[in-house]
């Protein structure tokens, strides 16, 4: 996973010396680079919070959150990769739900399962997202109509650097989903997962009020 990004970034560094590039050759390069390192910073800041998890050298510091808000501002900070990739957001999240948790560790959660919504969505798709209150659980969907998954695969998504569909593998690092379980299985909470072939998937949060 490491030698990939490392390997890019190695080689367009040796086409930017070509004194004879274009400019437009130039600024690809330079791109390309640019989406290299991006991918290195994302994978080994990932692997670090995995390996702080795993070992608990992190404290969660407890403080009563908006859980509706910071789902909300999740939802936003992607506003510029669902525009451009013209997909509709259905959302139905219920107002003014708090909980007692680790802002970090929910923010993990959603921008993964997010992220990753919009990674397997077409063009043009959509994604569900809802929140609500079911007998003292917050329980959150996540819901793309993407090219879905088997059986198979559905029980290694989990695992790290596991990645079923290599179509998508230059757009994540296979430790998303893995973070996302190890944070669920330390506040409490559970995640399960709906899929087919060619009709998208579902992932489903639960976590309890306190």
């Amino acid at each position: 996973e490491l030698k990939t990004p490392i390997s890019v970034i190695k080689n367009y560094a040796k086409l930017l010396n070509n004194n004879n590039l274009s400019k437009e050759d130039k600024t690809k390069y330079l791109e390309n680079l640019q989406n290299a390192c991006d991918k290195l910073n994302n994978l080994i800041t990932n692997i670090l919070k995995l390996n702080k998890l795993e070992n608990q050298q992190l404290n969660p510091t407890l403080k009563k959150l908006n859980i509706s808000e910071l789902l909300e501002n999740q939802i936003i900070s992607f506003e510029s990769i669902l525009e451009k990739k013209e997909i509709t957001l259905n959302c139905d999240i219920q107002e003014n739900l708090f909980i007692n948790s680790e802002e970090s560790y929910l923010e993990i959660i959603f921008n993964n399962l997010i992220s990753n919504a919009i990674k397997f969505s077409n063009q043009k798709g959509e994604i569900d997202i809802s929140l609500t209150s079911i007998n003292n659980n917050f329980i959150v969907k996540i819901k793309d109509y993407g090219c879905g998954m088997d059986s198979e695969t559905g029980k290694h998504i989990f695992d790290k650097f596991y990645q079923g569909d290599t179509s998508h593998a230059s757009e994540g690092n296979g430790l998303g989903l893995a973070l996302v379980k190890k944070v669920i299985d330390i506040i409490g909470g559970s995640i399960s997962v709906e899929s087919k072939l060619n009709e998208g998937t579902t992932f489903i949060v639960t976590v309890k009020e306190n």
